[in-house]
C-alpha cells in the first residue's frame, strides 16, 4: 500500500501509486521554455573554450608559496611587512578595546541601582 501526506487532514492517508510519487505543489514535468538570461553577457560553454584555460594574468602562486615557505623568523602573518604589522596591531587594539569595553559594561550592569 501506499502512503501520501494530505494537506487537508494533515495524516498520511492512503493512495494510489501514481499520486504517492507526485506530491502536492511539485510537477514532474520539465519547462518548456529556457528561464531567462540572468547576465548581459553569455559564459563560454566547456566546448568553445577549447582545451587550454584561459586567465587574466600570469599565476602569481608558486612565487608567493616560495615567498611565505622561506625560513627568515617571521610568522606568516607578518611576512608581508609594513601593512601586515599595521593590519595585525590594530586588529590587536580593537581586541583588546572590545575587551575591556565588555567588562565595564559588565560591571556597570552588575551595579545595583539606587
Amino acid at each position: 500500500m501506499y502512503y501520501k501526506f494530505s494537506g487537508f487532514t494533515q495524516r498520511l492517508t492512503g493512495s494510489a501509486p501514481s499520486t504517492a510519487y507526485s506530491p502536492q505543489g511539485l510537477r514532474p514535468a520539465v519547462p518548456v521554455e529556457p528561464p531567462t538570461m540572468i547576465f548581459a553577457t553569455p559564459t563560454k560553454v566547456v566546448a568553445e573554450s577549447g582545451s587550454m584555460a584561459e586567465y587574466m594574468g600570469i599565476n602569481k602562486v608558486p612565487d608567493l608559496q616560495r615567498f611565505f615557505q622561506t625560513s627568515d623568523g617571521l610568522p606568516v602573518h607578518l611576512k608581508r611587512g609594513v601593512p601586515d604589522r599595521l593590519l595585525y596591531r590594530t586588529t590587536m587594539a580593537l581586541t583588546v578595546g572590545g575587551t575591556l569595553y565588555c567588562l565595564i559594561a559588565l560591571y556597570i550592569a552588575a551595579q545595583p541601582r539606587k
